[in-house]
C-alpha cells in the first residue's frame, strides 16, 4: 500500500477525534467560555450538523476540482479552524469554527476515498479504503478518550492544538503524492461516437471512471 494512504488515514483519525473529543471537556470548555455547560455541549452537535449537511453539499462543490487541490483545501481549511478555535476566547467564533471545521471534513473524506482507490492496482481497491476508514475507527476507539484526557491534563485547548499538528504530516503528503490533475470526484461520460470507432479493437470503454489511473 502507498504510505501516502496511511497519512490520509491519519488525517481521517484527526477529523473523527476533534467530532466527538469535546464532549469530555464540556464543563472545562463552559467554565473558560462563561456559557452554560448545554451550550457548550452544542459544539458537538455543531459538529455533527456540520457534516450532515456538508457531506452531500462538498461533495458536489468539489467535483471538478483537481484532487490535490480539493484535499489541501479541505485539510489546510481543517487545520487553520482548529488553530483559531485554540486561540479564540470568543464562544461565538469557536462555535463558527466547529461548523466549517465539519464542512472540511466532510469534503476531505469525500474526495480522500475517491483518490484512495486510485492509487492502488483495481485488486486493492477495497484494502485502500478500509485503510482510510480505519482512521474513523481509531479515532473512536484511541482519538477521542485521548483528546479527553489531553484536554483535561493541559486545557480544552491543547486537544485543539494536537488535532492541527497531527494533520500537518497529511498535508505534506498530499503536496508530494497526490497526482494534481485528476478530477476530485470523476463522472461518467460518454464516448463520442468518431472515437469510438477510431478506437483500437478490445473492450469500449464508455466512462473515466474505467480508465485506467495513469491514463487520468
Amino acid at each position: 500500500m502507498p504510505f501516502v494512504l496511511y497519512l490520509l488515514s491519519l488525517a481521517v483519525f484527526a477529523q473523527g477525534t476533534s467530532e466527538f473529543m469535546l464532549s469530555g471537556l464540556v464543563s472545562d470548555i463552559a467554565a473558560d467560555m462563561e456559557v452554560s455547560v448545554p451550550a457548550a455541549g452544542s459544539l458537538t452537535s455543531a459538529f455533527a450538523v456540520g457534516m450532515i449537511v456538508g457531506a452531500p453539499l462538498m461533495a458536489v462543490l468539489s467535483l471538478r476540482w483537481p484532487r490535490r487541490r480539493a484535499l489541501l483545501g479541505f485539510l489546510v481549511t481543517f487545520l487553520l479552524v482548529h488553530v483559531v478555535g485554540a486561540l479564540t476566547t470568543s464562544y461565538a467564533v469557536l462555535l463558527g469554527t466547529r461548523v466549517v471545521g465539519a464542512l472540511a471534513n466532510a469534503g476531505f473524506l469525500a474526495v480522500a476515498l475517491a483518490t484512495a482507490t486510485t492509487l492502488v492496482a483495481p485488486d486493492a481497491k477495497g484494502r485502500a479504503t478500509s485503510i482510510l476508514l480505519g482512521g474513523t475507527t481509531l479515532a473512536c476507539v484511541v482519538g477521542v478518550p485521548g483528546g479527553a484526557l489531553l484536554g483535561q491534563l493541559w486545557g480544552w485547548r491543547a486537544a485543539f492544538w494536537a488535532v492541527a499538528l497531527i494533520s500537518v504530516p497529511a498535508v505534506v503528503a498530499v503536496t508530494k503524492a497526490v497526482p494534481p490533475s485528476a478530477p476530485a470526484l470523476v463522472t461518467p461520460r460518454a464516448v463520442p461516437p468518431s472515437a469510438s470507432a477510431t478506437r483500437a479493437p478490445g473492450p469500449a470503454r464508455s466512462c473515466e471512471l474505467c480508465a485506467p489511473p495513469g491514463s487520468w
